[in-house]
């Protein structure tokens, strides 16, 4: 079957499937974006808390060790235009990992401004020196697939050509690790897969750091209190 028809089929189905799990309710959209090799379940948590808080919430569910990022991107604008049709402009995001550079390339790339707020959970904004100490191993960048395997910290990773961004964004960053030979791949304090410095990006609004795993950053109750603040107010 020819690769493109193949690829405005997976389209489809991830369209699909977000839109069936969205929340009851007709508060504000929320789209739940997870991070790589996980998927929507990984969020459970936190979406019932946002469900609690009065949100319309959507599952963004891809394929996340099988497609390079400009693909994902591309899913994700079909999602949410079919999701939150009329509202496009307005919705709010929350990310976990390289769910938070797949949004920011999607708004990057908008040319209106984005009115909705975002909150990224550990986001590899800056990349990953993980990514960079591993590039030349054929086993595990095909563990992380393409899109993974686009994190790295040097000057030819796509994240290095997005800038700035351009709508209120609040970063959540963890300093605790069960990954003792990630930690020692990355300098200063890291959650494991991440430092704590290549989640920053200029132009976000507030940053909080809690003690907190990569891996489970997001099902804290500190954590989703403070999504729920920044959704409803811009700030933590």
């Amino acid at each position: 079957m020819n690769r493109r028809i193949i690829t405005a089929l997976c389209a489809v189905i991830t369209m699909v499937a977000a839109c069936s799990g969205a929340a009851e309710g007709d508060g504000e959209s929320v789209v739940l974006v997870h991070g790589l090799g996980r998927s929507s379940a990984s969020l459970m948590v936190l979406k019932s808390r946002l469900g609690s808080a009065g949100f319309q919430v959507v599952d963004f569910d891809y394929p996340s060790t099988t497609e390079p990022l400009e693909q994902l991107v591309d899913s994700l604008a079909s999602v949410v235009s079919g999701c939150c049709a009329g509202e496009v402009h307005n919705v709010h995001f929350v990310t976990h990992s390289l769910g938070g550079v797949l949004v920011r390339s999607y708004l990057s790339g908008s040319v209106e401004p984005h009115h909705g707020r975002v909150v990224m959970l550990s986001p590899p904004n800056q990349g990953s020196e993980i990514i960079d100490a591993f590039s030349d191993s054929p086993l595990v960048m095909s563990l992380l697939g393409p899109a993974g395997a686009q994190l790295g910290t040097d000057s030819t990773s796509p994240l290095q050509r997005l800038g700035p961004v351009r709508f209120s964004l609040g970063i959540i960053a963890g300093d605790r690790s069960v990954f003792p030979v990630g930690s020692w791949l990355i300098p200063g304090p890291d959650d494991g897969l991440v430092g704590v410095e290549q989640t920053r990006v200029d132009g976000a609004s507030d940053f909080m750091l809690v003690p907190a795993t990569h891996t489970f950053i997001m099902n804290r109750a500190d954590v989703a209190d403070a999504v729920i603040a920044f959704l409803n107010t811009g700030r933590f």
